[in-house]
């Protein structure tokens, strides 16, 4: 029987130019915003996880490395964010079925959502699960492994969005009530407002 597991492939390769700061070591509660994703995922019972490196590799891996996360180098990482998930998904081992597509900026992100996810891939015939916080996409996709030839074979412009919607009959939208799938940090007025709220829910 082949296997057919949910692995999270989380991108942190990015310069974070717009931030001013490295965004997935900017403390968050009492981790970083990386930690608290990897946490989020192993919450939600997905352990198979995948960080994807670029932009100063050499001060996460230790972080990765404590939490026995496993990481890929991305050399092309300054081409951008596509380049990193050509990188991951080129990395993914013959055991995964399905991967979560997760930029490392977004640790308002609930693990009910995950949960949800993953549930409604058994119940679907989709090849990806769009997250919808009142009628709006977000991330994380949860996309087959089937794509993963396109994704590599894939070298026009627009990166990942342009190239899932070629696919729109097989994408499937799945409302959550999780705000958190449309909260990333790009700049320092977004980080500023993610902690306030972290503090209320705290």
């Amino acid at each position: 029987m082949t296997e057919d597991r949910v692995f999270a492939l989380l991108l942190a390769a990015g310069q974070s130019r717009r931030m001013g700061a490295f965004k997935p070591l900017l403390p968050f509660g009492g981790r970083t915003v990386l930690e608290t994703l990897i946490f989020t995922y192993r919450k939600a019972g997905v352990s198979d996880l995948l960080v994807v490196l670029g932009h100063r590799a050499a001060e996460v891996r230790p972080v990765l490395n404590k939490l026995g996360v496993a990481s890929v180098f991305n050399e092309h990482y300054p081409r951008g964010m596509f380049s990193s998930i050509q990188c991951g998904v080129r990395n993914l081992p013959p055991s995964c079925g399905a991967f979560f597509l997760q930029p490392a900026d977004m640790p308002g992100l609930q693990p009910e959502t995950i949960r949800l996810l993953v549930a409604a891939r058994g119940e679907k015939d989709a090849l990806v699960l769009h997250p919808c916080h009142e009628g709006r996409r977000g991330h994380p996709p949860l996309v087959s492994t089937s794509l993963i030839p396109a994704v590599l074979a894939f070298d026009e412009p627009g990166g990942m969005r342009t190239l899932l919607s070629r696919y729109q009959q097989k994408n499937l939208n799945i409302e959550c009530g999780d705000p958190g799938i449309l909260s990333d940090l790009d700049n320092r007025e977004d980080y500023e407002a993610m902690l306030r709220q972290k503090g209320k829910i705290d």
